[in-house]
């Protein structure tokens, strides 16, 4: 009688499973019940009041918004930050595969402040690539700094970034031969671990050389320039997403590790004040820029948000007073739509002025006053691909950094979570078991590829206008569609101004 005792277990099975439906339903309609009488009589939501629980979807719908205006309903050149055919390009060239494209290009070549460079007729025959020449920084330093790739990593913290994105950059820099900027967190084991070159940034909380008063520690700065891969120091002023703002990581990132090496209590918001306690105008700059050049031997300058240039002519005309060996080695300007783990909208949206502005400002400012060959000038804010690149290179920047182009070179996908401590790549995420999806020997080897490819591509666009070199190129090799659909070029627009000869 198998067939009977077959028939009776799946008697017994259906029974079973109608038993847990009957059960899963009737929890359902609990659950509903609640919601609909605790919506019902909430009174902070006036949606949720009128309409309980159906009201929930609308914010279910606003999130998954996100993602499917990303992925489906968004053509390639809408999205901000970065449009889908930007971080197409950039996962391409992360991955060393083929970035050519067919049939035409889907820029919009017309619109207003839209940048193309001009072809020469005749181009050098032979190759389309010639290796950056190495550009020299502190002169008066004791141990100045050479070094030839112009598109580097920008200052990004461990903390705001994991260990096995720090550990990526660093190999994957090392093999470029790019540098790698630590960003306001402080020197980690990360940083090193791949051999790069690394520019030591000093923020606002002074994270990793301050004094538990937040000064400034003369030993422990001496600890971190011991390292002969600290090439240079980096005072930050200001950042682009946040100008006027310190820097902040949120309590859910600062792990033990990371509290220890910046200072800090674990567990905690650490809030970097909004400027250096010590540094409150052109003079104290200038003396703290000396004061650390003397101390580590290394080149030091400033990074900074513009908000005019009128300050950096104050300074220009101090450094004129005290002699050219107080001036900063190089200035870093970051844009205003520069990126951040963590910024309040308002000041990411409508304070500081963006990149196209605030480069040729500081650029002219430093020709008038006879400082440009003195002081180096590094840009960023959001250039990731090789046209962005050669546009600064173009106005006058020697070296570009780029954060988060490097970002998607690691795999980000431009979820909007760098806040939450919930990065589902592990880029930005403290977070074991979602940083266990970075994979450091795969992605350091992205970070190499995309920072060759970048500085490739550039050369290509400088041997199609007839130049050697990249850092040849300049603002007549550039055009920028203005606002009657017409192009100018960028030395009519920003004209190079005359040399105070008498300045310093």
């Amino acid at each position: 009688m198998p067939s009977t005792g077959f028939a009776h277990w799946l008697i017994v099975l259906v029974e079973t499973f109608a038993a847990l439906f009957l059960l899963l339903l009737a929890l359902f309609v609990v659950v509903l019940l609640v919601t609909w009488l605790v919506d019902r009589n909430q009174t902070g939501n006036a949606v949720l009041r009128n309409f309980p629980v159906i009201g929930h979807f609308r914010y279910w719908f606003l999130h998954l918004g996100e993602f499917f205006r990303q992925y489906l309903y968004s053509s390639d050149r809408e999205e901000m930050p970065f449009n889908r055919a930007q971080r197409t390009w950039v996962y391409r060239a992360a991955k060393n595969v083929d970035n050519t494209g067919a049939f035409g290009s889907s820029r919009d070549l017309r619109g207003e402040g839209v940048p193309f460079f001009v072809n020469a007729p005749f181009p050098n025959l032979g190759e389309d690539h010639v290796e950056p020449v190495p550009v020299t920084i502190g002169p008066y330093a004791r141990q100045p700094y050479s070094h030839a790739a112009f598109f580097n990593i920008s200052a990004m913290s461990f903390g705001a970034l994991s260990a096995p994105a720090v550990r990526a950059l660093s190999r994957g820099a090392a093999k470029a031969g790019i540098w790698m900027d630590t960003g306001e967190g402080g020197l980690a084991p990360y940083h090193l671990e791949g051999g790069c070159d690394i520019i030591f940034e000093i923020g606002t909380a002074k994270y990793g050389v301050r004094t538990p008063e937040g000064k400034l520690d003369d030993d422990k700065l001496l600890a971190v320039c011991a390292h002969e891969q600290v090439k240079m120091v980096s005072i930050k002023l200001g950042q682009g997403a946040k100008p006027g703002m310190g820097g902040l990581l949120p309590g859910a990132k600062v792990t033990a590790e990371i509290a220890a090496i910046r200072g800090i209590p674990m567990g905690e918001d650490s809030q970097s004040p909004n400027r250096h306690l010590d540094i409150g105008n052109v003079h104290e700059l200038l003396d703290a820029i000396v004061h650390i050049r003397e101390l580590t031997g290394k080149p030091v300058g400033f990074k900074a948000v513009l908000g005019g240039a009128d300050w950096i002519g104050e300074m220009c005309d101090e450094i004129a007073r005290r002699g050219i060996r107080s001036a900063p080695d190089f200035i870093i300007v970051d844009g205003s739509e520069g990126g951040t783990g963590a910024a309040p909208q308002t000041l990411m949206e409508g304070v500081g002025l963006p990149l196209h502005e605030a480069l040729p400002a500081l650029l002219d400012m430093l020709i008038v006053k006879g400082l440009r060959q003195r002081i180096k000038v590094v840009c960023s804010g959001k250039c990731v691909t090789a046209y962005d690149v050669a546009w600064a290179l173009s106005v006058g920047a020697d070296f570009v950094n780029s954060a988060r182009g490097f970002m998607l070179a690691l795999g980000c996908i431009q979820s909007l979570q760098c806040n939450r401590n919930t990065c589902p790549t592990g880029i930005t995420t403290q977070n074991p078991k979602l940083q266990r999806g970075l994979v450091v020997s795969d992605k350091s080897e992205r970070v190499f590829h995309y920072a060759r490819n970048v500085m490739h591509e550039v050369g290509i666009i400088a041997h199609s206008c007839g130049v050697a070199e990249p850092r040849q190129l300049n603002r007549g090799h550039c055009r920028v569609v203005g606002d009657d659909g017409l192009s100018i070029p960028l030395e009519k627009l920003f004209p190079y101004p005359k040399a105070n000869e008498t300045a310093v």
